[in-house]
């Protein structure tokens, strides 16, 4: 991914969150992917790090229309997504037709043969082991992560072996904002 393209990202996830009143932390750790598959458009994911603790975690999201974050699921981490901002769609995937998850905080059953949407303030929570992808429905959707603590390099899995968690960069301009892969 080129850095220019990472930029751009960037300025528009940072137009949004101040459009929506999202204020962030000061120096915030940003992680910009296009999970080393070369599409950002299509496969990709804006997220910010707002707090890391041994015992939990908070992260605020930001995708465009369509862009996906590709199926995994997590060993360790239980996570509660949040829409905070537009609609967004998560597709959970298992052997089962249904799957029974909290859903605003009520036990709910789910689907697996079609995505499921959340609109603004709604919350799903996500059990350890649980596949799911997800992407934004609406023109942008600003997302927030609330789970148990977090570690993206061993902790994310991917059905797709091609994907890489973090981004190789092509330095083509100088960077805006810090990566945590930098």
């Amino acid at each position: 991914m080129k850095r220019s393209e990472i930029n751009r990202a960037v300025k528009r996830a940072s137009e949004a969150f101040e459009k929506h009143g999202w204020i962030l932390p000061p120096n915030p750790k940003w992680d910009v992917t296009d999970f080393g598959l070369g599409d950002f458009e299509k496969y990709g994911l804006i997220c910010i790090n707002l707090t890391e603790q041994p015992e939990y975690c908070e992260k605020i999201m930001f995708l465009n229309k369509k862009q996906i974050v590709p199926t995994h699921y997590h060993a360790s981490k239980k996570e509660d997504i949040i829409c905070r901002w537009g609609k967004l769609a998560i597709k959970l995937e298992g052997d089962e037709d249904i799957i029974r998850l909290q859903v605003n905080g009520e036990e709910t059953d789910i689907p697996t043969d079609k995505p499921f949407i959340l609109s603004s303030g709604e919350r799903i929570t996500l059990e350890r082991g649980v596949k799911h992808a997800f992407w934004a429905e609406s023109e942008y959707a600003i997302v927030g992560e609330v789970s148990t603590a977090n570690d993206d390099e061993n902790d994310n899995f991917f059905d797709n072996p091609d994907i890489k968690r973090f981004t190789e960069i092509e330095e083509d301009e100088p960077a805006l904002v810090k990566l945590v892969s930098d």
